[in-house]
């Protein structure tokens, strides 16, 4: 049998072993302790100043707390497996040390208020750090700009060949969609900052307690209006957990394009050593296992997703213990982002970019096509007109085994007297880049905004 918990009362408070194991989440909610005692701290000090506790009595919790925060902080203190979750091993650590006046932390609380609050405070912080590792692989993307703002490729749809652009008009695609990952974990975080401390169970509390104190001690905007959606809604984990996925989307692209471009099929691109493996039996393979993993957690993070929406789905208020499966989900995706972030901003910075590979690339794919049909409508042939005749002029120079910029004055002469010979230098694969000068185009003057645009932003 367990130990009597602090719940005791109506029941024995001894639930079977296997039930009590089933039952407890101190295995992984252990890690919201630093948020647990700062909240434990603010109700405290509030209690105080509403006379519901001595100011004797918060002296000793004050203490209490900040011994026990340090202790685990130093490793000398170890959380109890057989604690129920980490609400339960602060009090019954507290009660321990300083005695009655422990028991009195727990006076206008709940659980329930508790744990909605951790888990904000823990979010809060979390987001932060992940805006930051976000922050640092922009700032690898945009080093890659810089370098490669010259470098010519093909750019691409339904994964053929298109028209060219640069590299660092591509690569500075991902760096916009960071920019929005951003933006959404900022906006989460941002409707996440309201406390729910104070809410007790779920119907509030009969003491004359102040909330909007607890709430500015602990940092938040304020309070959650209602005392029952304070305790029992979990959307602020989910909007976290939605942006964290869309974050994971864009990873997961970029990974996908780094394990294409470093193929032998491509090689645009050398990843470092140090961001790839080799095989056990072929000698020659260097495999993209970094890029693959960051793809392949995707899912994982997906997962946490679908998993909260369906425990969520059809819970009736107030609070349910399915709501214990928030964390888990929460905390695994947190860990992933972080993991994979760390992963890709070094990954990206320390990678190679073959230019060569990449302007051979392009002049094989007739991508200048495009610029070929607007020589001709500048000059007066309707565009569907253009449009079909360069169709068969590439048709013409595939079978020949030309490319546009091979084929000689006379043969497109035999398609039209409107070319002269100022139409190689309209499809020469560097001026069809720099004529794109419409805004956020592969321009020079375009590509440069958008760098001046993000590392303004960076440095914010």
């Amino acid at each position: 049998m367990a130990s009597e918990k602090l719940w005791a009362g109506l029941t024995a408070g001894r639930p079977e072993r296997a039930a009590d194991d089933f039952n407890s989440s101190i295995r992984f909610d252990c890690r919201m302790f630093r948020q647990n005692i700062a909240g434990s701290k603010a109700h405290a000090a509030m209690l105080a100043r509403q006379g519901i506790i001595s100011s004797d009595e918060y002296e000793k919790i004050k203490s209490g707390l900040e011994g026990i925060l340090a202790d685990l902080q130093t490793g000398k203190l170890e959380f109890d497996p057989q604690a129920e979750d980490i609400h339960m091993f602060v009090e019954a650590e507290l009660t321990r040390r300083i005695g009655e006046a422990g028991k009195k932390l727990h006076t206008a609380r709940s659980r329930n208020d508790q744990v909605a609050l951790d888990l904000r405070m823990y979010l809060r912080d979390e987001a932060g750090e992940i805006i930051n590792l976000i922050k640092k692989l922009m700032g690898a993307i945009l080093s890659q700009a810089e370098a490669n703002t010259e470098a010519i490729m093909p750019g691409y749809t339904h994964l053929q060949r298109a028209q060219p652009i640069v590299f660092a008009h591509h690569i500075l695609a991902y760096a916009s969609m960071l920019r929005r990952d951003i933006d959404r974990i900022c906006d989460a975080a941002e409707r996440m900052n309201l406390s729910p401390l104070g809410s007790c169970a779920l119907a509030g509390t009969t003491y004359d307690i102040d909330r909007e104190m607890t709430a500015e001690l602990l940092g938040f905007s304020g309070i959650t209006i209602n005392s029952i959606d304070g305790v029992s809604d979990r959307d602020f984990c989910l909007e976290i957990l939605s942006a964290l996925s869309i974050l994971m989307m864009h990873l997961s692209r970029l990974a996908e394009e780094l394990i294409l471009w470093s193929s032998w099929e491509f090689k645009f691109i050398e990843l470092d050593d140090g961001y790839t493996t080799g095989s056990s039996i072929m000698p020659q393979k260097k495999n993209p296992d970094m890029a693959e993993l960051i793809r392949g957690k995707t899912g994982r993070v997906y997962g946490n997703l679908i998993a909260l929406l369906t425990t969520m789905k059809g819970l009736p208020l107030a609070y349910n213990k399915d709501m214990q499966e928030d964390k888990e989900a929460v905390f695994d995706s947190i860990d992933t982002v972080k993991a994979c972030l760390g992963i890709m901003a070094p990954m990206v910075a320390t990678m190679k970019v073959n230019r060569k590979r990449m302007h051979a690339t392009a002049q094989e794919g007739f991508i200048n096509a495009t610029d070929l049909a607007d020589y001709l409508t500048k000059r007066g042939m309707p565009f569907r007109a253009a449009y079909r005749m360069v169709g068969e002029i590439v048709a013409y120079a595939m079978k020949h085994k030309k490319v546009l910029e091979t084929l000689t004055l006379e043969e497109y002469k035999s398609f039209s007297d409107l070319f002269e010979a100022d139409l190689y230098s309209e499809i020469e694969l560097s001026n069809c880049v720099v004529r794109r000068i419409s805004a956020g185009g592969t321009g020079s003057d375009s590509v440069a905004a958008q760098i001046k645009w993000l590392r303004e932003y960076l440095s914010e």
